[in-house]
């Protein structure tokens, strides 16, 4: 909402200086005129990048609490080799081919300090990617992994943005990558949630909690 208000203020401002160039222009006031059509440009400049932002962070989710990002149901298909099924809060679902032991899901996150929350700017995540583990360091190193992107690229990118500006953000208190991961076994169902943390994982199903109760 804030995002959406600082665009319809630089559009309509940028109209308004717009509006008085041309009647400067007109009136051969050029001095006036080119500062009014360069004041003119320079909004709706603002107003492009602000609605570039706009359309990255709406691929972030906002946080309240513990919010749920998805169930990931597991079928065994092979030796150390599984379907995953994550299935979103909105009822769609993907499938991934993984190998190992484990599963493990990677997100980002930006949070902001008190006064941009105030202001509407909540913390907010994004998944990035699903990927299979294994448990040793041996096996790593030399067996097949798996891994797949959740999000297609963004045509502006928040997180390099902010990397890139930091200095310039003061509102903003922390980025960081968050990841987790639990044991793969069949018939397995975890439910995944994000909270001001990070991410969190649990087993709901009885094969669930047998993998993580009986994992080393």
């Amino acid at each position: 909402m804030t995002l959406n208000a600082l665009i319809v203020v630089f559009a309509l401002a940028g109209a308004l200086f717009l509006i008085a160039a041309v009647r400067r222009l007109r009136r051969r006031r050029l001095v006036g005129g080119a500062l009014s059509g360069a004041t003119a440009l320079a909004l709706f400049l603002l107003a492009a990048g602000a609605g570039l932002v706009a359309t990255d962070l709406r691929t972030y989710q906002r946080l309240a609490y513990e919010q749920p990002v998805g169930e990931l149901q597991l079928t065994r298909t092979g030796e150390r080799e599984f379907n995953a099924v994550l299935t979103y809060p909105t009822g769609e679902h993907a499938n991934f081919a993984l190998r190992g032991d484990e599963w493990q899901i990677d997100a980002r996150v930006l949070k902001w300090h008190a006064m941009a929350n105030i202001l509407g700017f909540d913390t907010v995540y994004r998944l990035e990617r699903i990927s299979g583990r294994y448990t040793h360091i041996e096996d790593e190193r030399r067996l097949a992994r798996t891994v797949y992107a959740l999000n297609p690229p963004a045509r502006i990118d928040l997180w390099d943005m902010v990397h890139r500006y930091r200095d310039w953000m003061p509102w903003l208190d922390a980025l960081y990558g968050s990841a987790t991961y639990l044991p793969m076994a069949d018939g397995a169902l975890f439910e995944i949630k994000v909270s001001q943390s990070g991410l969190i994982a649990r087993p709901i199903n009885q094969a669930a909690r047998d993998a993580v109760g009986g994992w080393h």
